[in-house]
């Protein structure tokens, strides 16, 4: 049985639907990477899968349904998403981010022992710590996002564009991070991201969307490898 399991997947927006019978897994512990141009899905599949929007089909993580689940279950359950343009409560402090990320936990003593972790993964939280999030860069955002995602201890990281609109020195730091928590913490990550040869150095499994499909899918060897999906799909 597969950490995450979901067959059939369809969502949308009020009458328009996006997604058309998506199936995708992710084992414990993997790095599945989800590619596509503009308008493939990809968002919204995370929406769907985080609880952000109703979908029908199936969607089944650690063996237990989440259909119908609403999005503080979904993460109690174990899955976090970081969204698409950071998220970050932009009036709370980044420590007050912090602690939103570790709502649904009573472990005092852990959570202020992850908000040291994370300070010190990314030193700049510690330095801005009283700051008012909003103010941050958005490099200083996506880095909070991270953080503050993973102060619920989740067994699965949904990461959705997280190199958008982010300077290359930055990207490749949080690539580094998210590498290390996987490899670290054994913590599954769901990449949606469209910049494609970075996320193929992290992945081990890719799925690639056209318009609300699976158009191919495979390790990610055969996606650096196959020089056809490249110049189609990848713009490599």
């Amino acid at each position: 049985m597969s950490l995450l399991e979901v067959t059939g997947l369809c969502a949308g927006y009020g009458p328009a639907r996006v997604l058309h019978g998506l199936d995708l897994t992710v084992e414990a512990g993997e790095v599945v990477v989800v590619l596509g141009a503009n308008g493939a899905g990809k968002t919204t599949t995370m929406r769907a899968l985080s609880g952000l929007i109703p979908h029908t089909g199936a969607i089944s993580f650690d063996g237990t349904p989440l259909d119908g689940l609403a999005p503080p279950q979904i993460v109690a359950a174990g899955v976090s998403l970081v969204p698409q343009g950071r998220g970050t409560f932009s009036h709370l402090s980044v420590l007050d981010n912090l602690r939103v990320g570790a709502a649904l936990r009573k472990d005092t003593a852990g959570i202020a022992a992850d908000i040291d972790t994370w300070c010190g993964v990314f030193p700049i939280l510690a330095r801005r710590a009283g700051q008012e999030a909003g103010t941050l860069s958005g490099g200083e955002q996506q880095m909070l996002a991270v953080a503050r995602a993973l102060m619920s201890r989740p067994k699965l990281l949904l990461c959705d564009e997280p190199s958008l609109g982010l300077a290359p020195k930055i990207v490749g730091e949080l690539f580094d991070v998210l590498a290390e928590v996987n490899r670290e913490q054994g913590t599954a990550l769901l990449l949606v991201e469209q910049n494609a040869d970075l996320a193929l150095r992290l992945a081990s499994r890719v799925y690639l969307l056209e318009v609300g499909r699976v158009v191919a899918e495979g390790d990610a060897d055969r996606f650096r490898g196959d020089e056809s999906i490249r110049r189609a799909y990848l713009g490599l």
